[in-house]
């Protein structure tokens, strides 16, 4: 059985957002704008979307 994935992309900058979207954004690996990555889809990392939602596009 295959673990259920999602993928997100940067798509809005951080700059002038608080350091705690900051955080979140770095925590689900995103390095710089329109950097995609496929993340295990666990309530942890729906939360960390859920507060960032307005700067990244979720896939899946």
């Amino acid at each position: 059985m295959s673990k259920k994935t999602v993928k997100v992309t940067w798509i809005r900058s951080a700059n002038k957002r608080t350091e705690d979207q900051q955080d979140t954004i770095r925590g689900l690996g995103l390095r710089h704008l329109h950097h995609t990555r496929e993340l295990e889809d666990t309530p942890a990392v729906r939360g960390m979307i859920a507060k960032v939602q307005h700067l990244v596009q979720v896939e899946g």
